[in-house]
């Protein structure tokens, strides 16, 4: 996909990226909060909003959103009001949503991405609690619509950036760290498919110097980082073809094709006004004290920006490889875990990005469906480094045999398999004359100079003896017949 660039223009984005947080029940009922489930069958009368009916604040949501401002170095709002939202929402029977306007319980904060120029932090302005609204169904050319109320209540934080970021590259690196954080703080799964994170985004072009913003268009409910990526490149482009042309943009909502890959008009877009926000008469204020937040961040979990330094201080691995176990959490727990079994670190870290990285990518499996314990992989790279076997019969023939019998000891599958290295065998001069019998033009070629060949001859006397001897040793004793008079 190619870069927005222009010579005349830069763009301005601002993202509004809706969590879902991962409690039992909806923010204001007790409603179970579950996806995927018969419609209309996670509802109340509060969540209905029938006469009578009174919220009560979800105080496990309020604690996510804190861990969210923590994490993200904002400052936490002591004292809070929710607000009523007044908007047509099919999807939200009340009809208003509850939500927090003049009182947002985080202010400020930032998050640093890593670009291809180099890590950026880029700043947020606030985020807020609200609840979420149902799901309109549309089948096929039915021309009425269906409701799902379901999701309605379910809790959310909304993330208003800043203006401050000028790419689709910039827009799809927040994205990806918010969402590598709130997994890590285990406070939404993170789940763009199903709607668990989403964006809505916020376009507009300038004049490059100016510091005016120009008119905005906003993208509704993205749920898809490449169709993210994807909206800005169309949009910017379709802004600037628009202003060179002379035409006057207009504030207005639009909506993605993922097929076309265009925007459309939805409506034009409304104004704060319009909402008609005032103070939720049902809600008591909210405070938020010292304490609470104290006893929050001592239970916080390593931040991924801390998981990284501690692999990098504590195992030593290159910042390379810290970056790539910290991507989630449960990589970087695994890594811990198989460490308290053998101090090989850079081997488990070299194991965990090579053999394991790929059988899970082939099976379609994360490192938590993984089937081999901590435990069992530190014995495979043990027998590696104790020199019992090769790193090559451990990687191609002993992982996969691992993998068909999760609960058998490594060294036990090597023993069955015959597979020890034998290091003094009487058989290795014989493969080793073997090979070279085998290629007598390569045995010329390698004594007039070509010494890479070396490796031909070691690979073909390690297939000889089945992966068994000892490679230092065959090295030795290859060299000796290669080189020869």
């Amino acid at each position: 996909m190619s870069t927005y660039q222009s010579a005349v223009y830069e763009p301005v984005i601002g993202l509004e990226i809706h969590a879902q947080l991962q409690t039992n029940s909806k923010i204001f009922a007790s409603d179970r909060v579950l996806f995927g489930q018969e419609a209309n069958t996670l509802i109340s009368p509060i969540t209905l909003g029938h006469p009578g009916t009174l919220p009560h604040l979800n105080k496990k949501a309020v604690e996510f959103a804190i861990k969210m401002g923590i994490a993200l170095g904002c400052e936490i709002t002591r004292w809070q009001n929710f607000d009523r939202k007044n908007y047509f929402y099919p999807d939200l029977p009340k009809g208003y949503q509850i939500t927090q306007d003049k009182t947002p319980i985080c202010m400020g904060g930032s998050i640093q991405v890593h670009l291809a120029a180099g890590p950026k932090h880029l700043p947020f302005h606030h985020i807020h609690l609200e609840e979420d609204a149902g799901k309109s169904l549309h089948e096929g050319d039915n021309p009425f619509s269906f409701i799902d109320y379901n999701r309605a209540g379910t809790p959310l934080i909304e993330m208003v950036t800043e203006p401050a970021i000028h790419s689709a590259e910039e827009a799809f690196a927040m994205i990806s760290e918010v969402r590598k954080l709130v997994r890590y703080l285990g406070i939404c799964d993170g789940n763009m498919e199903e709607g668990s994170l989403r964006a809505d985004v916020n376009i507009s072009l300038r004049p490059i110097g100016s510091q005016t913003l120009g008119t905005k268009v906003e993208i509704k409910n993205m749920n898809s980082l490449r169709n993210i990526q994807r909206a800005i490149e169309y949009e910017c482009r379709r802004q600037e073809a628009a202003l060179l042309a002379g035409e006057e943009l207009v504030q207005e909502t639009r909506t993605f094709d993922a097929h076309t890959g265009k925007t459309a008009s939805m409506r034009v877009k409304e104004t704060m006004n319009d909402y008609r926000y005032f103070p939720e008469p049902d809600l008591a204020p909210l405070e938020i004290s010292d304490k609470w937040i104290a006893e929050i961040k001592t239970n916080m979990p390593l931040l991924p920006w801390e998981q990284e330094l501690q692999l990098i201080n504590t195992y030593h691995l290159s910042a390379y490889d810290a970056h790539f176990l910290a991507e989630t959490r449960e990589m970087a727990l695994y890594f811990v875990e198989t460490t308290t079994h053998t101090k090989a670190y850079k081997s488990v870290a070299n194991w965990l990005m090579g053999p394991v990285k790929s059988h899970l990518n082939d099976s379609g499996k994360t490192i938590e469906q993984f089937e081999l314990a901590p435990e069992t992989l530190a014995a495979i790279i043990e027998l590696v480094e104790k020199g019992t076997i090769t790193h090559n019969l451990a990687a191609q023939q002993l992982f996969p045999l691992c993998l068909q019998s999760p609960a058998l000891a490594p060294s036990t599958l090597v023993e069955q398999q015959g597979w020890l290295v034998q290091s003094n065998t009487d058989e290795l001069p014989a493969f080793v004359e073997a090979a070279l019998a085998a290629y007598p033009e390569k045995v010329n070629e390698y004594r007039q100079g070509k010494k890479g060949l070396l490796a031909l001859f070691i690979g073909e006397v390690m297939k000889r003896s089945k992966g068994t001897a000892d490679p230092k040793r065959v090295n030795q004793l290859v060299a000796e017949a290669l080189n020869k008079n």
